[in-house]
């Protein structure tokens, strides 16, 4: 699994809170936390201004309580979070497997699941909603043939999916049957 991290664990840019117009990047590397910001500014005593960057150990930044509130300032809780959990040595692998391990991983599930899958983050959302993954969805349904083949490759995978194969019945609970003695 070690083989997953490579030396950049974590990536993020932005701008900073209002009124600043400065600009963010914070790296999460193997060893420590890089913090860089560029002034943005209309006065001529900011202008060519080299970025500022901040170099931390993990270690370190647990402790650095004031370089904590900027990351949480600029980025956020979330993402405050997340910087504190990888200081920690608390990686997300699931987060780091290749696109085809992962869409072999949610072939495996059930839609409704795959479903709640994608909900979690960005990247499920996006492979959830990738021709590829709605092409070998279809590809295993009873019935497919050349002409299934065909029509997807005219109206996309999952549209044909949902046309032809989606049960509603699958889509919709189902309703309780009452038994009663005759």
């Amino acid at each position: 699994m070690a083989s997953l991290l490579g030396e950049r664990l974590f990536e993020i840019s932005g701008q900073g809170p209002p009124p600043q117009k400065d600009f963010f990047q914070l790296v999460i590397t193997k060893n420590e936390v890089i913090l860089t910001s560029w002034r943005i500014s209309l006065r001529l005593e900011c202008r060519g201004l080299p970025p500022n960057q901040q170099k931390i150990s993990h270690q370190d930044f647990q402790n650095d309580k004031t370089l904590q509130y900027e990351v949480g300032a600029v980025f956020g809780q979330r993402i405050l979070d997340y910087t504190a959990a990888l200081c920690q040595g608390k990686f997300d692998y699931l987060e780091r497997l290749p696109d085809d391990i992962m869409l072999r991983i949610m072939y495996c599930l059930e839609l409704k699941d795959m479903a709640l899958l994608a909900q979690t983050s960005r990247r499920f959302k996006t492979l959830f909603s990738s021709e590829k993954f709605w092409e070998q969805t279809v590809r295993n349904c009873a019935g497919f043939n050349r002409d299934i083949e065909d029509i997807a490759n005219a109206m996309g995978w999952k549209r044909t999916f949902l046309t032809f194969f989606h049960n509603t019945s699958v889509a919709q609970p189902a309703q309780k049957q009452t038994n009663t003695p005759i």
